[in-house]
This record gives structure tokens, sequence and C-alpha cells, in this order.
């Protein structure tokens, strides 16, 4: 058995990939005391599906608010101009960090009702993933881990 062979045969495998190699940049963030049409206008803008509500003293973040939950507020014929986000946002969101693996992350997320977990860092939010983050690094995962062979045969 020659040299390269044995290199090749006995890699160790890929160091699992973390959530900061795939998560967004820190979502949109809004105060709790904004009422719910701004936190709207501000998603459009955005372009995002939530937003962040931070503790204005140490940037954690305290809340959370997605479309969902102000399409349930519209379907309750609640008047958006005039609730606030803080009735409407779940609070203390679960957090994960830079370091949590993407199958933790997928793990945290299957065990309640997670489609997003925002991402701290020492100097609080660093960034957000969601599950089509996720999903994809762990399909990633899934085909890089197969023999080159295996991985390119035709469905």
């Amino acid at each position: 058995m020659t040299d390269s062979f044995a290199q090749q045969s006995f890699q160790a495998p890929p160091a699992p990939v973390t959530v900061a190699n795939v998560m967004r940049p820190p979502l949109t963030t809004v105060e709790q005391t904004v009422h719910v049409a701004a936190a709207a206008y501000l998603m459009k803008q955005a372009g995002a599906t939530a937003l962040m509500v931070l503790d204005g003293h140490t940037d954690q973040p305290v809340g959370i608010i997605t479309q969902a939950d102000i399409a349930r507020a519209v379907a309750d014929g609640k008047d958006v101009n005039s609730v606030r986000i803080c009735d409407l946002m779940t609070t203390r969101p679960t957090v994960i960090s830079t370091t949590t693996s993407v199958r933790d992350a997928a793990d945290v997320m299957t065990s309640g009702p997670f489609r997003r977990l925002p991402v701290v860092g020492d100097a609080g939010l660093v960034g957000i993933v969601d599950i089509t983050d996720v999903c994809r690094a762990l399909i990633d995962l899934d085909f890089s881990q197969l023999p080159l062979a295996e991985a390119a045969k035709p469905v």
C-alpha cells in the first residue's frame, strides 16, 4: 500500500458545520413599544419574515415577531396601528451560539415550533439561522460525506 493511498483512505472526517457557517446577518431589529403596522412595514422594506426585539442595554434578544404573528393579529381583527409588538412577540426566544452545530440547531428546531433561531455571540445578536439554512446545510453535509462515485450517480 502506498503512502498516498493510506493518506487518502484514512482522512479524518470533516469538522461539523456550525451555524456560524450558514447564518445570515442579524435581522432588522425593532423596539417592543412600536406598533405592529410599523413592524409589517419594516419587514416589507427589509424583505424579512421576522424582526428581533433586543434589550436596549445588552443587545441580547428579548423577543421575536414574525409574519405569522402579524397575520394572526389581522385575522383576529386587531388594529395593527394600536397593538404594540410587545403584545404579540414571542418573549425570551430560544437562542443558539455561533459554535452550535447545524445538526444541533436542527434538533432544537424540531423539538419546538421554531423556524428561526437567533444566533448570539459575546457581543449579543450576531445573526439568525432559519429552517431553510439548516436544511440546505444538512443536505450539503449528507452529499459531501458520500463517496464521490456514489454522490455522482443519477437518481
